[in-house]
């Protein structure tokens, strides 16, 4: 397959006229011909959208242990421009967790269906004073052998964990953690040197940055100046509710290509307002606004579509949210030699998309998404 008469999303951040040639991996990029084209008519062709931060969506949610799900979100991504995603779970008891993790294991991605690149464990790791929406009987000291355990029932697909630094036992957990997947630091009280004292022991990045953690003071810089001295890479909750659009550019002057677009979606995104659960507990959706029942905001109701059309139109340049929502995140999941990029050799993940950023088509290991 070839498209071409595009605007092609290099590995170096930029848009480059011309077309690209691939079969299940990318196989060329430049002036490609060929018998099978598709006419981009100048609009946009990137790499597919990286969700390493979703809950669940149309009714579902990856916490919920029911293998059935998992193909409908999956075709929800991939309706909303998303190739890879990471099925996200929340903070829960040991048992449930397991079902929920050998229930993704079990995932076989449809044939018009996103894949899942591994867990992102959001919890149970937490400070009860930053749990958000999370459920505080369910909270658990970080603990080594609990991890590998659920590691384990997942297949060794676990490629993200968020933890509060400050906990007991946070740092051993983060030293030998980090061996094995990605540790964020997130739902936390940290202050700026145990943040970095953590970031030293392995960590790497931040959890939905500015929610769930302390503020940015200019003598306690928190988690938040800790991740900008120590190189890590943050991400941010792009919905115009979580962060201001001023501060979502802020960021970015801040951490340039560190910057990672989540959608941190709920199992009410793609559906109307009204009630819906979450780890145990009733949210309220209105406006596409979910909150708990105290008014404690909950995760989104968005697509990465829809953030990355949001970020663009708060004013971040477009190759700087292509770049937010597609390489980076599969840097964060230490997936970025697969995924992320359209370079040859990769898997033939890409969306094409109008002027307007409208999703014209889908490809995943270069198969057209109907």
């Amino acid at each position: 397959m070839i498209i071409k008469n595009a605007k092609i999303f290099t590995p170096e951040g930029r848009f480059e006229e011309g077309s690209i040639a691939f079969d299940q991996k990318i196989t060329g990029i430049g002036q490609c011909s060929g018998k099978a084209e598709i006419d981009a008519q100048g609009g946009y062709v990137i790499p597919g959208l990286i969700d390493v931060h979703t809950h669940g969506a149309v009714g579902c949610d990856a916490s919920d242990g029911i293998a059935e799900n998992l193909p409908k979100l999956s075709r929800y991504y991939a309706q909303h421009g998303v190739t890879s995603f990471c099925p996200t779970t929340m903070t829960l008891k040991e048992p449930v967790l397991k079902t929920a993790v050998e229930s993704i294991r079990g995932f076989q991605r449809p044939a018009d269906g996103a894949k899942a690149a591994g867990i992102h464990l959001e919890g149970p790791f937490l400070s009860y004073a930053k749990r958000g929406a999370q459920a505080a009987d369910n909270l658990h000291e970080p603990d080594v052998e609990m991890f590998h355990r659920l590691n384990e029932a997942s297949g060794g697909i676990v490629r993200l964990v968020t933890v509060a630094p400050e906990e007991p036992n946070a740092m051993a957990f983060i030293r030998e953690v980090s061996k094995v997947c990605t540790v964020s630091l997130g739902h936390s009280t940290a202050d700026f040197k145990t943040a970095c004292e953590a970031y030293e022991n392995g960590a790497s990045h931040a959890t939905h940055l500015f929610n769930g953690m302390p503020a940015l003071l200019h003598r306690e810089p928190g988690i938040i100046g800790a991740a900008l001295v120590s190189d890590a890479s943050v991400e941010l909750i792009c919905d115009g509710l979580h962060i201001h659009p001023a501060v979502i550019l802020a960021v970015h002057k801040m951490f340039g290509d560190r910057l990672t677009l989540i959608s941190d979606s709920l199992r009410c995104a793609g559906m109307p307002d009204g009630d819906y659960e979450l780890g145990g507990q009733p949210i309220v959706v209105k406006g596409g606004r979910a909150t708990l029942l105290d008014g404690t905001l909950a995760g989104s109701s968005i697509s990465m579509l829809d953030a990355l059309r949001n970020v663009v139109r708060f004013g971040l340049p477009l190759e700087a949210a292509v770049t937010a929502a597609t390489l980076r995140p599969a840097k964060v999941i230490r997936m970025e030699q697969e995924i992320g990029s359209l370079a040859v050799g990769r898997s033939a993940d890409l969306l094409l998309l109008d002027p307007e950023l409208n999703l014209v088509k889908t490809f995943i290991d270069g198969q057209e998404i109907q």
